[in-house]
């Protein structure tokens, strides 16, 4: 009867032991209430890349990485898709019937570098990828990548500009320095990746680089100058805007096509993160005022821009404005990151107090 009791004492008290687990459901941390950051673009050359979380604290909300120190970003999720650096004024062309990297050369391309080029005013959306970052669905850049190797091109690949390095003056950018020259790529799929070839134009053999998807991150970054993956974008629910110099597309009126152009002072949105924003422009001098009322229940979510990394992008500075260089004083915006929290941004400087470009500061606001 005393061993009975005993082991019916044990089993009693084992039972909530037993039951008792950890929930491994993420807790979604509520965001810092507010802050005002001064992303370190670099001044006027812009060399630098700041990714930012809003929902992070102050101290560790940017994330600085050099525009140069990768070349391509290898997608990470189900579909094989592959972008340029933007910020480096790259594009890319597809070598037609060409699928031995090392038969191609600057002989058999034809006129191709004159053509696969950026900001030079002709009918060139095709050879940079779409700006609008739906990267799933864009005709242009780089075509899918294929499973059957034998439908993988050679790409010829301008390498765009290095940041420049040179003397600058007030007002001014210097999106550009020295031209990076040529290569050629060619891409092609592995089981959980991708595998690159690439030399530069002339070369009759090339190097190859094994690239494997994470699907914690939006894409996987190489440089082909170094032969080296890169690490640049924070886990892709880790990061909410992204300040940069930018490949986008303007209406050329002489010919009514899209024709590719360089932006700095550029800001897109982490849609591929679930990220979303909305633009609220108020009569001019009630700026300030309108932000400081704009509260949680005053979010119109139908207004929210989706499949569009450009909702803020240059629309929040003017070149042209009665002080010249300058944020527009009667526009914020509204920013719904990946955990479902709002924030409201509002932009304050382009400009440090000597007048030269790359200097941005921003507010923000949890609601």
């Amino acid at each position: 009867m005393k061993n009975f009791i005993t082991i019916l004492f044990v089993f009693i008290v084992m039972i909530p032991v037993s039951c008792i687990h950890e929930d491994d459901t993420p807790v979604k941390i509520p965001p810092t209430e507010s802050a005002v950051l001064s992303p370190e673009v670099g001044g006027p050359a812009e060399q630098n890349q700041i990714w930012i979380q809003l929902s992070a604290q102050p101290a560790n909300a940017m994330k600085s990485t050099p525009r140069e120190a990768w070349d391509l970003g290898f997608y990470s999720g189900e579909d094989f898709r592959v972008i340029l650096n933007s910020s480096l004024v790259m594009a890319v062309g597809k070598i037609k019937n060409a699928y031995n990297i090392d038969e191609v050369n600057a002989q058999t391309i034809g006129d191709m570098m004159n053509w696969v080029q950026v900001g030079n005013f002709q009918d060139n959306s095709q050879y940079v990828d779409n700006p609008n970052g739906e990267i799933l669905t864009q005709t242009s850049g780089i075509a899918p990548i294929e499973a059957n190797d034998n439908f993988n091109n050679v790409y010829l690949l301008n390498m765009g500009y290095k940041a420049y390095t040179g003397n600058t003056v007030p007002g001014s950018i210097y999106s550009i320095g020295e031209e990076r020259g040529w290569k050629k790529i060619r891409i092609l799929r592995t089981t959980g990746g991708y595998k690159i070839q690439y030399a530069d134009l002339d070369q009759t053999t090339h190097q190859e680089f094994t690239i494997t998807k994470d699907a914690e991150y939006n894409y996987q970054f190489f440089s082909i100058v170094k032969g080296a993956l890169a690490n640049i974008q924070p886990k892709k629910n880790s990061w909410d805007l992204c300040f940069t110099v930018f490949t986008n597309t303007i209406l050329n009126p002489t010919n009514n096509l899209l024709t590719s152009y360089i932006f700095p002072d550029f800001v897109v949105t982490n849609t591929l993160g679930n990220v979303v924003a909305y633009e609220v422009t108020t009569a001019p001098g009630q700026g300030e005022a309108a932000y400081s009322r704009f509260k949680l229940q005053d979010v119109d979510a139908t207004k929210f821009v989706l499949h569009e990394q450009r909702t803020i992008g240059s629309n929040w500075r003017t070149t042209t404005g009665s002080n010249g260089v300058e944020v527009y004083s009667n526009k914020f915006y509204v920013v719904k990151n990946s955990d479902g929290f709002y924030f409201k941004l509002r932009f304050l400087r382009m400009k440090n107090n000597e007048g030269y470009r790359g200097y941005p500061q921003f507010e923000y606001k949890a609601l």
